[in-house]
């Protein structure tokens, strides 16, 4: 609130400030969230502080957990607007436990909530107190910045409404799992936490009553394993988005747009155009287009591109297969070895932020040019393929169509690249019985793959990494990020030693990305058999056994990096059935 001066005229004063106050204008609902804001800060400060007053001692123990915890509901308090206006500082508050390196090579270490979580559960380390009190030093330190960056940030109406409702999208992918609090384990909780501070951010704005059903359905939950999270998506999360959705339209706030994966305008997560597959192009006038598609898709087929000329970008990505080959590595160019890693699909690869395995680019047009440069894969030599190209009349006005431009005597090697990148756009499809299912079709989902998809998000674990809904390991609701987990797979099903390819430590090293990889689409898996990258497991059934036992050091595999947790599973024949049926509920209706 602004501050109001005082007028001091005996006799007159409270009169005066009376006047003063009838007259004023009241602030409008940003200022007003911006001060709700910072007194949250201040309350996480204050849980951090209290935190830090504890003694660090085993003894200790229960009291340390009990203000761990409630730091962690005072940060969630706040975590739309900190996600969302200050990523950078909200990371190092609750980011991953483990080293990440970003796609320019940068090494983000660990710190933050996630981290302090290890030292205290399931009792205090004691013999890291230096460290531990060091990560509650910066802990307040960011606390603090939090506090500073709402004091000066002048937030806008529209960016209110528009983390609010990614917040919404948050819980329902991340919140409720334990994603972020594992050991501590009170996503339930700390969910309803962040659906009350939003309900308070919306009141500045009109009441929204859907608000209340979800909070006290997440107040009340049997157990982590039975809480039903189809139920809650259904009946409670999507009818508060449609309504935050419809009261941002009702108050005409300014359409302000910028290029993201998520479509501004989603009322829910899963409408038909949530997603935008072309938010990963370079610029805007690299988008998809019908033209581009026609001819990005007669250039997929053609071995024009290849050094052979015996073999295109269909030879190993065919249609029947979901763009996949079926084996476990195809062959290189010369049909005498395999080459290093199984062929993914390319069904919905245009929704992620990075490509290939090892995540080496950023784009789609990098990995046409990756691949047809590879001396194993194409083995190309693209000056010689565009004047092929060009000298063939029907390329010439394809490219002439899909690339209008005066005076044109030539391709270039570029507009090749994103013809084949716009042709892999349009091979998005988020047209599944389950996306029917979500979007209202009850009958779309048997029960067997509705008890799947609870075990899926719940006890198996699975959404930790593969994320609802598009369930491949691009990190949302911003997805700015791509995922790489090391789950130690291993060479052959029946050995207990490690694949030796090293992944995505070929390309970033350190050894925390030794064996590292991609985390790929759970869509579409029942046709893009065999599975991981090195098609080691023939089938779901034994991906399923894989996981259930603790990934490869649950298996006894050596591995000192394993990201997946190594505990079992315990997940009965009838829960892997589940899981199996829901996963078959993701393949796309084919229209592609």
């Amino acid at each position: 609130m602004r501050s109001i001066s005082k007028i001091v005229i005996l006799g007159f004063s409270a009169t005066v400030v009376v006047t003063l106050l009838s007259l004023r204008q009241p602030d409008g609902p940003a200022v007003q969230v911006k001060q709700q804001l910072i007194r949250q800060a201040d309350s996480l400060l204050l849980a951090v502080n209290l935190l830090r007053s504890v003694k660090m001692d085993v003894a200790q123990s229960q009291l340390l957990q009990q203000r761990f915890r409630e730091v962690r509901l005072a940060y969630k308090q706040l975590e739309w607007a900190t996600e969302y206006f200050d990523p950078l500082t909200a990371r190092q508050v609750n980011g991953p436990p483990v080293p990440e390196t970003e796609l320019n090579g940068l090494v983000i270490q660990p710190d933050g909530l996630q981290l302090i979580e290890q030292y205290l559960f399931p009792g205090f380390v004691s013999d890291k107190q230096q460290e531990f009190s060091g990560l509650l030093g910066r802990l307040a330190i960011n606390a603090t910045e939090f506090r500073e960056f709402f004091r000066r940030a002048d937030l806008q109406d529209w960016q209110i409404h528009d983390a609010v409702k990614q917040e919404v999208f948050r819980i329902e992918i991340l919140g409720l799992n334990d994603f972020d609090d594992p050991l501590s384990k009170r996503c339930f909780a700390e969910s309803a936490a962040a659906l009350q501070s939003l309900k308070g951010v919306i009141a500045h704005y009109k009441a929204v009553p859907e608000f209340d059903p979800a909070i006290g359905y997440l107040q009340h939950p049997e157990t982590f394993d039975r809480f039903d999270r189809a139920t809650f998506i259904i009946r409670y999360a999507n009818p508060l988005t449609r309504s935050l959705k419809l009261l941002k339209d009702q108050l005409k706030l300014p359409d302000v747009r910028y290029n993201r994966l998520l479509n501004q305008d989603a009322a829910t997560l899963f409408e038909a155009d949530a997603f935008n597959r072309n938010a990963y192009t370079a610029e805007p006038g690299d988008s998809v287009t019908a033209e581009r598609t026609v001819l990005g898709k007669k250039l997929f087929f053609d071995p024009v591109l290849s050094g052979s000329g015996k073999r295109s970008c269909a030879s190993c990505h065919q249609p029947n297969l979901d763009f996949t080959d079926g084996l476990i590595k195809n062959l290189d160019i010369t049909g005498k070895r395999m080459i290093m890693r199984n062929t993914p699909t390319l069904i919905n690869a245009a929704l992620q932020p990075a490509q290939f395995y090892d995540l080496r680019v950023p784009s789609l047009e990098d990995q046409a040019r990756d691949v047809l440069n590879n001396p194993d894969e194409m083995h190309g030599d693209m000056q010689v393929a565009i004047g092929k190209l060009w000298a063939d009349t029907n390329y010439r006005k394809l490219f002439s169509s899909a690339y209008p431009r005066q005076g044109r005597m030539a391709i270039d090697t570029f507009e090749v690249m994103n013809a084949l990148a716009g042709y892999v756009r349009s091979l998005t499809a988020l047209n599944s019985r389950f996306d029917a299912y979500m979007q209202g079709d009850k009958r779309a989902m048997k029960e067997t793959a509705l008890a799947g998809f609870n075990l899926f998000m719940g006890k198996a674990r699975c959404g930790t990494c593969h994320f609802l809904p598009l369930f491949n390991g691009t990190l949302p609701p911003r997805y700015m990020q791509m995922e790489a987990e090391v789950i130690g797979v291993p060479q052959k099903i029946d050995r207990k030693y490690i694949d030796p390819d090293l992944g995505l430590y070929r390309i970033q090293s350190g050894d925390f990305n030794r064996h590292a990889f991609k985390i790929t689409t759970v869509r579409n898996t029942t046709r893009t058999a065999p599975y991981m990258h090195n098609g080691v497991f023939r089938t779901l059934e034994e991906v399923i056994d894989f996981y259930d036992k603790g990934g490869g050091r649950g298996a006894g595999i050596e591995i000192a990096n394993q990201t997946l947790d190594e505990t079992p599973l315990h997940l009965n024949e009838e829960e892997k059935t589940e899981i199996i049926d829901f996963i078959k509920s993701l393949d796309s209706i084919s229209t592609l």
